[in-house]
């Protein structure tokens, strides 16, 4: 039901060199309506004028494309990828670790993230004259990467192999500590930053995702 760690095994090494990014053949409908979902939630919360909460949700999916583009370029200079998805488990992949589905999963993960903080975001638990209390906003990250860990142990166990971890050493750990930690703490630290920190976090992340994608791609490098 759970697989921890990656096999190195043949099978996974074949289903990776099977992987067609980009191609439609598995497309469709699922996909707008996916689509949909996502502007209405988007859409919804920028009505309301819940900026933090949308500042979370790009923070996050920001943070998802740089990994995502490390991970194809690690794929291209040492024959495989960190993780994968494979063909048979999604209608669309985007690059050669993430699915349409899953993409659109983290565009919404930072906003579920942050919607789960406390009212009071700056809120410490266990804080005590002589100790100061840990952050709400680190335990909900820590809480939520180990979520996420587990649920992709899950589906690297799946038998349409959903997930894809070749590399014997890379699997849940390292993936809960060097992966999802990071992307809940931007979720959660970014909306409360400095109004000019957080500008300047966003516009140079989505920045950086935009030129890595716009170079990267038509060099067939991703």
């Amino acid at each position: 039901m759970f697989k921890f760690w990656g096999d190195g095994s043949q099978e996974a090494m074949d289903l990776v060199d099977g992987i067609r990014v980009r191609s439609t053949e598995n497309f469709n409908w699922t996909f707008i309506f996916i689509l949909a979902v996502i502007f209405y939630v988007y859409w919804s919360e920028i009505h309301k004028k819940n900026w933090k909460v949308v500042q979370a949700g790009l923070a996050l999916y920001g943070v998802h494309w740089l990994y995502e583009i490390c991970n194809a370029i690690i794929g291209k200079i040492f024959g495989y990828p960190l993780w994968s998805v494979s063909n048979e488990s999604t209608t669309f992949i985007l690059l050669i670790g993430v699915s349409w589905e899953l993409s659109m999963m983290f565009m919404l993960a930072g906003i579920i993230s942050y919607k789960m903080l406390p009212e009071d975001t700056n809120k410490r638990y266990f804080a005590s004259e002589k100790f100061k209390g840990i952050d709400c906003k680190l335990v909900g990250a820590i809480e939520m990467a180990l979520l996420f860990a587990l649920f992709e142990s899950f589906l690297a166990a799946t038998s349409n192999h959903s997930f894809i971890w070749v590399y014997k050493w890379w699997g849940v750990l390292p993936v809960f500590i060097t992966t999802y930690i990071p992307f809940f703490l931007a979720s959660n630290y970014v909306p409360n930053m400095k109004p000019k920190a957080r500008n300047i976090f966003l516009i140079a992340e989505w920045s950086l995702v935009a030129i890595l994608l716009i170079v990267l791609i038509p060099c067939g490098v991703i």
